[in-house]
């Protein structure tokens, strides 16, 4: 019978995979891979942060990450800077100012491989709720803000003309993308948030004829890869966050193989 702990990582992993699909397949649609990246530096401050102070780790990211998202979408109008700029300022300055805190933090004791690569066998009872609610409600507003958010990914200008206010739907979007992140560090950790959104939304993209489609396959991606990487994990003792993401590539080239099938 599986251990206690490997059925909660199961029902983390489902639990985020479910979430990373859809926000995966805008993260591929609106080429914003390096806006994730960017995040999940920022994640190191508020992990410090959230040592520091003794606060949850989860609340810490969402909030850090989500002013650093806020701060970008600030400068984008302020300064004439190119996206691919900013985005490189935040990531590297988040991610040097959470090193200085986290220099500072010596007397603390913490496991730094976990940090970085995730450690999803280690999830609480406490973590599921996180992770179950949070993401049930990031769905229902991506759900709520779909039509604009979509609109402006395929014409900015127009879904502006028709009303549909995309800035607001941006902001949304953004702020939802931090909390995915937040709720999800413990699963992948700080370097490998950003394969679980980005890897099975690629593979999905090689199979699907539309954007619905390629949302479906997309959630269905990352829900093999959690369940393929967390049993291969424990069946060759390998780091569970790392496993979940190598699945997740061999996914995407196996749609490879498939897409030129079906040319």
């Amino acid at each position: 019978m599986l251990d206690d702990f490997f059925i909660r990582a199961l029902i983390a992993g489902l639990g985020v995979a479910l979430v990373t699909g859809p926000l995966g397949c805008f993260v591929i649609w609106r080429r914003l891979s390096f806006f994730g990246d960017t995040l999940a530096h920022a994640a190191l401050l508020g992990v410090t942060i959230s040592l520091a102070v003794d606060m949850n780790i989860s609340l810490a990211v969402f909030i850090v990450s989500s002013i650093v998202a806020l701060i970008l979408l600030r400068l984008q109008k302020t300064t004439n800077l190119t996206g691919d700029a900013l985005l490189g300022l935040l990531a590297h300055s988040s991610l040097a100012l959470g090193l200085v805190v986290l220099g500072f933090l010596s007397f603390i004791r913490f496991d730094i491989m976990g940090l970085l690569f995730g450690d999803i066998l280690s999830v609480t009872k406490i973590d599921l709720i996180v992770i179950w609610v949070g993401g049930l409600a990031i769905i229902l507003i991506l759900k709520l803000i779909w039509k604009p958010l979509f609109a402006s990914t395929v014409n900015y200008d127009l879904a502006a003309a028709e009303g549909m206010n995309p800035e607001k739907a941006d902001i949304i979007f953004t702020i939802l993308m931090a909390a995915i992140i937040a709720i999800s560090i413990k699963m992948v950790g700080l370097l490998l948030i950003t394969g679980m959104l980005i890897v099975p939304a690629a593979m999905a993209r090689n199979l699907s004829n539309g954007p619905l489609q390629m949302v479906f396959f997309s959630i269905i991606g990352g829900l093999l890869s959690v369940l393929i990487g967390l049993f291969t994990s424990l069946k060759i003792n390998s780091p569970s966050g790392p496993s979940i993401i190598s699945v997740a590539l061999i996914l995407f080239m196996l749609s490879l193989i498939m897409a030129k099938k079906k040319l």
